[in-house]
């Protein structure tokens, strides 16, 4: 644990002092685009921060080399060489895209082309998956599935980024939950080592959100745009693929584990699903929004649920809050419902449901409450609250 801690905090230290490096160089040489009409800031910020995050998170997978605590993780070396050619990759489109703005098709190219840098190049694949005795090893059937995997994850993650502070925060909670889930998972089966590729690639998240974090909050100084989120998107979803693409496919069969131990046998792949389910739900919306309006699944527009949460009267702070609640609140029932068939608590599994479905029912209650509380210049007499300033 100790390794992992000086990890999160190694990765934390270069990327808050590089977060501040780049936010003065940007401002020197006015390094931002202007307001677009779907943003809520009115300030041009600069959109760079996710240099500085890329930079602390390609230090802590060098360092790792030269740590022989993590000697384990770099056999074969070139899965992570290709994990962070695939994130460098993924950095330098999001640069050029939040500069000057890149054509969708580019960008998705690029994205598929990193996915298969990890899948084909880093090896790393979903072997099995839980459906009758599907078994998907080394063939280009699970090839396509964790690319495409990989690249929903990515742009769900973008998708959301609209609020400050809102995706560092929403990956900080869930990156953390994740990690301990995967520490216990490791800890649980007998490994000799509990260094492995998914925990480490979690303390590397983790530490990338705490150290960019303090000049996102509201109000933001610098945004991670593409060139952070999506590289967030990149690394949560192959530190899941880590941990449950090499699962065997006799871990579903109900026969060789008892109905209680069944459901931890599917928390692998339901946790790491769970840990963005905001994102993918508002990534699926708007995907269907804009083709049902024949427009490019990736075209921008200001009906995100972050957006639709200020339309209600939500101020931008609240509104973030919120959404690390949900995070929260829905990765922590998984988790309780995971302690609880290791530890064979009576009624566990109720547990981590009525945690979440009060959880669930209070975030709810609060998220379609429209707010009181308008700016200074709202009319009180209108019924849309007008919004404030990022």
């Amino acid at each position: 644990m100790k390794q992992y801690l000086f990890t999160i905090i190694l990765t934390a230290a270069v990327t808050f002092a590089l977060t501040w490096v780049v936010w003065r160089l940007s401002l020197k040489f006015k390094l931002y685009p202007g307001i677009r009409e779907r943003d809520v800031h009115k300030t041009p910020t600069p959109r760079l921060g996710g240099v500085a995050m890329f930079i602390g998170i390609a230090t802590a997978i060098v360092v790792s080399a030269a740590n022989p605590f993590f000697d384990r993780m770099w056999v074969p070396p070139q899965t992570l060489w290709s994990v962070l050619a695939a994130a460098a990759l993924i950095a330098v489109i999001g640069v050029i895209d939040d500069l000057w703005d890149l054509d969708w098709m580019i960008k998705l190219a690029a994205q598929f082309l990193a996915a298969g840098i990890i899948t084909v190049g880093g090896g790393l694949q979903i072997l099995a998956l839980p459906f009758g005795d599907m078994i998907l090893v080394s063939s280009w059937v699970s090839i396509a599935i964790t690319m495409f995997a990989i690249v929903v994850v990515m742009n769900a993650v973008n998708f959301i980024d609209g609020l400050d502070g809102l995706v560092a925060g929403v990956c900080l909670i869930a990156n953390g939950i994740f990690f301990i889930y995967a520490y216990m998972l490791t800890r649980d089966s007998g490994a000799s080592s509990y260094f492995n590729l998914a925990t480490f690639l979690a303390a590397v998240l983790l530490g990338a959100c705490v150290g960019f974090l303090p000049l996102n909050w509201s109000p933001a100084k610098l945004f991670m745009g593409d060139s952070g989120a999506l590289v967030l998107g990149l690394l949560m979803a192959t530190s899941a693929i880590a941990l449950t693409g090499s699962m065997p496919a006799n871990v579903f069969d109900p026969e060789q584990f008892g109905r209680s131990q069944l459901l931890a046998a599917f928390i692998p792949i339901l946790l790491p699903l769970v840990i963005v389910m905001l994102p993918l739900l508002d990534f699926g919306m708007a995907v269907f929004r804009r083709m049902r309006a024949g427009k490019s699944p990736f075209s921008p527009d200001r009906k995100h649920l972050h957006h639709r949460m200020l339309d209600l009267g939500h101020r931008d702070r609240d509104a973030v809050l919120i959404f690390y609640a949900w995070t929260a609140i829905i990765s922590l029932s998984v988790l309780l419902m995971y302690i609880a068939t290791r530890e064979d608590w009576p009624g566990g599994y109720l547990v981590g449901v009525g945690f979440g479905v009060i959880g669930i029912a209070a975030c709810l209650a609060v998220t379609l409450t429209p707010s009181r509380r308008l700016a200074p210049e709202a009319d009180p007499t209108t019924s849309t609250p007008t919004l404030e300033p990022r």
